[in-house]
């Protein structure tokens, strides 16, 4: 399946502000995080750069979290659940009113493990998360009606232990679904250090790497 040069996402997890503010010297734009509170640190310690970063949130978020996120994020990767598209429109529209901010960006984020359930009903879903494929369409159109947010595709990780470019074909499969009732939503957020060519091989517009970058993660103190 023939694609375009993805976009990297950075990962940087872990890694202190002044990493990132190399990584941004070095040309890097778009920056990944799956942590609220160390997010938002990092993202008002670096408010000032010029150009700006990119901040894609791709962790699994609580709604009581929604309003942190949306005031600095670009996109939100790991939407899987009405609450918490709604969540996030309620807290962008309020960024909108006051700070003439555009919709927020968001991947829903599908489950590709086929033998265990999807996220749970639970606000803080464990695992990796992820909507059901059967739901898939339903959060697509609830994500489209919502006036803070804008449908951009879908988010995948590959199961652990299991084939990436048989997870990866299926996600193409499910995106392919989802363009023909939604045809602007046809990026693609798949693809991190140890699988990122059988995401692109599968369309990946958008690679999550963090340690084929910026090496092991700092221990956590």
């Amino acid at each position: 399946m023939a694609n375009s040069t993805p976009a990297l996402i950075v990962v940087t997890k872990f890694h202190p502000a002044a990493d990132v503010r190399t990584l941004h010297g070095l040309g890097v734009r778009d920056v990944g995080e799956n942590r609220c509170q160390e997010a938002a640190a990092k993202a008002g310690d670096l408010a000032g750069l010029e150009p700006a970063l990119r901040w894609h949130f791709i962790g699994q978020l609580q709604t009581n979290k929604a309003k942190s996120v949306a005031a600095y994020a670009h996109a939100v990767h790991s939407v899987d659940r009405p609450a918490l598209a709604t969540a996030l429109n309620k807290a962008m529209v309020a960024e909108q009113e006051t700070r003439g901010r555009e919709p927020l960006g968001v991947f829903l984020q599908v489950s590709l493990d086929l033998d265990l359930p999807a996220t749970a009903a639970a606000d803080a879903p464990a695992g990796r998360g992820g909507v059901a494929p059967a739901d898939l369409l339903g959060l697509a159109e609830l994500v489209e009606s919502l006036p803070g947010l804008r449908l951009r595709g879908l988010m995948a990780v590959a199961p652990l232990g299991g084939n990436p470019d048989a997870a990866f074909e299926r996600l193409a499969g499910l995106s392919a679904t989802v363009r023909e009732s939604f045809p602007h939503a046809g990026e693609l957020s798949a693809g991190m250090s140890g699988d990122l060519e059988a995401a692109v091989r599968w369309g990946a517009t958008h690679l999550r790497v963090g340690s084929d970058v910026l090496g092991p993660r700092p221990a956590v103190r």
